[in-house]
């Protein structure tokens, strides 16, 4: 599809990944953008294009609201996330419900509301920004949000299975780490999220069900099919 022209909504628009793709879409040529937040007040790109927009993921309300407002969606960035640091085995385990009902439940209820609007403009586009760790596991402070984030790439797959039909293209984006607000504890590499969405809006535009933005996602990809010891280590001895 072409993002010139395109009518867009960006979950998480305020900060980050989200807010370089409100700016990537409008230097595109999108005629409208909406830009959903939990606090839309904290918007910051001043652009008549630009509708803030209150959407929280945690919010069935707000999500159905948010889908009777704009109608007119042609491209759905579901962008919006959260990680609260929680471990498998010690973590609280109200944390790592949370974050499965934000990455999972929250996004899915967003596809469900957006794709009758996509349906009638013709298919559009969905995109889900997944993240490396929905293919690995790391030590400490990650295991909440794999799970939650493999689980959310596996809906992302079974959606467009069930969204073919209506001509939607459903895409997942794969990220080691981008330079946000969310990974500002991390030493990490980072990326510059300005890079995130433009690999994103390039796969759109190529028909890409499939985006790996960086050398980490590209590197867990290509070891999925190998031994596991590639990304883990050897087994423990007895």
């Amino acid at each position: 599809m072409n993002i010139a022209g395109s009518v867009a909504l960006v979950t998480g628009a305020n900060r980050g990944i989200g807010r370089s793709f409100v700016e990537e879409l409008l230097n595109r040529g999108a005629e409208r953008v909406y830009a959903a937040a939990r606090r839309p007040e904290t918007v910051s790109v001043s652009d008549p294009r630009v509708t803030p927009l209150f959407l929280d993921l945690l919010n069935e309300e707000s999500i159905a609201d948010a889908a009777a407002v704009a109608q007119d969606v042609t491209l759905l960035v579901n962008n919006a996330g959260i990680t609260t640091g929680a471990d498998l085995l010690s973590g609280n385990l109200d944390d790592i419900r949370r974050e499965l009902e934000t990455h999972l439940f929250g996004n899915l209820r967003v596809i469900r509301s957006f794709a009758p609007a996509l349906a009638a403009h013709g298919g559009g586009a969905i995109v889900n920004i997944l993240s490396v760790l929905s293919w690995v596991a790391t030590p400490q402070g990650s295991g909440s949000y794999s799970v939650s984030k493999a689980a959310e790439w596996n809906m992302t797959n079974g959606v467009r299975i069930e969204l073919a039909g209506q001509g939607t293209l459903v895409q997942g984006v794969h990220l080691g780490a981008a330079d946000t607000d969310m990974m500002a504890g991390s030493d990490a590499p980072k990326i510059d999220p300005l890079d995130v969405a433009r690999a994103s809006l390039d796969g759109v535009q190529n028909n890409l069900l499939e985006v790996l933005v960086d050398e980490p996602s590209r590197f867990v990809k290509a070891a999925l099919s190998g031994d596991p010891s590639q990304l883990y280590g050897p087994a423990p001895t007895r």
